[in-house]
């Protein structure tokens, strides 16, 4: 199998770290964070480069591209610990193209792909603890559509978003919908997270919705799993940064007048890193290449993926703050912000133990070791 990126692979990825390296810098994404966790400017920056467009068709505007362009971007973006949800805009493209009717294509598709248009998932519930078939929106029919009665919490930029994708039951049935944010009934509470990136909790009281589909568990799933994919790329070149963030100081770092990178116990602790975020690399790559399998196989595929990469994160995170010593966990020190974002993603889309328990639901009598 030939796992080498095509030249056009390539490039994107190279524009988007030169981007990430000289257009979101540091600096910026600190003023970024004490303005509130998102900059619409920084998002219409990668709207220009074609990324909110990826998962879009080219018939409604966006590159029709598929999930190793996807994870390609994500792991750049990650290398700079970039904010604006990127993220949800895929997932929304490939939605919304997957699912939705001509009708609501024509209208938002084009503006999702050009950026003009954030449209974030908001699908989390209190109680619902990761599970998908969980939840306690209520959709009711109404002249001319639907209207919503739900509360839905931690989505991503919710007050800033233009629209969001809501999961409610028809009596009980789940289906998607399209709600706007501004339109009447709903009102968002927005707040920092962890990260310094920016989420809310958003209630809708008989908002208006437009129904996007009424196959909403295998929709839903399935915009998850773009995510998940998403998040595993995305944590990639977290890693990847942060070990090389590691090793620079390890190799600046005197103590009894030598670098502590001659020490063999700190060498053998940054080889574990290298060998965690490898592993990492590999299960990154496999989500991505099984994100188009039959909906059991990519759902098994995406829950293993998730679990090696919360452990990676975990302990790359870990070992990068006790290498550097206090200065590690510092606010001035650009290491303890990797470390908050990997501790984030780690409970994105599902934590370490929802994903171990996935696996084990999904464990055949073989284990997947014999035919």
């Amino acid at each position: 199998m030939d796992f080498d990126f095509s030249d056009d692979q390539v490039q994107l990825g190279d524009a988007v770290r030169k981007w990430v390296d000289k257009g979101y810098t540091f600096e910026r994404r600190r003023a970024i964070v004490q303005a509130g966790g998102f900059d619409r400017a920084a998002f219409t920056d990668m709207a220009e480069l074609g990324l909110t467009g990826l998962y879009v068709p080219e018939d409604d505007g966006g590159l029709g591209m598929g999930p190793v362009e996807g994870m390609v971007v994500m792991e750049e973006l990650g290398r700079g610990i970039v904010l604006e949800p990127l993220a949800q805009s895929l997932m929304a493209g490939a939605v919304m193209a997957g699912y939705g009717d001509a009708a609501t294509k024509a209208a938002w598709l084009p503006g999702i792909a050009s950026g003009e248009k954030l449209v974030v998932l908001a699908y989390q519930e209190r109680g619902a603890r990761y599970q998908l078939d969980k939840c306690e929106a209520k959709a009711t029919q109404a002249p001319g559509g639907y209207v919503l009665n739900a509360t839905k919490s931690i989505v991503p930029v919710g007050d800033q978003a233009d629209a969001f994708i809501v999961p409610a039951k028809i009596n009980s049935q789940l289906a998607l919908f399209l709600v706007e944010r501004q339109a009447s009934g709903v009102s968002a509470h927005g707040y920092g997270t962890q990260d310094g990136s920016r989420a809310a909790e958003v209630s809708l009281k008989n908002a208006p919705a437009t129904l996007l589909t009424t196959n909403g568990q295998v929709a839903l799933e399935h915009a998850v799993d773009i995510g998940i994919a998403c998040v595993c790329a995305e944590a990639v070149g977290v890693m990847d940064k942060t070990l090389a963030i590691t090793a620079e100081y390890l190799n600046t770092r005197k103590q009894f007048g030598v670098v502590i990178s001659s020490f063999q116990s700190l060498r053998h602790r940054a080889a574990d890193m290298k060998m965690q975020l490898e592993l990492a690399r590999s299960m990154s790559y496999y989500a991505s290449l099984k994100l188009n399998a039959p909906a059991p196989e990519r759902r098994a595929a995406l829950a293993r993926a998730k679990y090696q990469l919360g452990q990676s994160m975990r302990f790359i995170g870990q070992q990068a703050v006790q290498l550097h010593g206090g200065i590690g966990v510092t606010d001035e020190y650009i290491v303890s912000h990797y470390f908050k974002k990997l501790t984030q993603l780690e409970m994105t889309f599902g934590d370490s133990l929802h994903h171990l328990g996935e696996v084990s639901a999904r464990m055949q009598d073989t284990a997947g070791v014999f035919a």
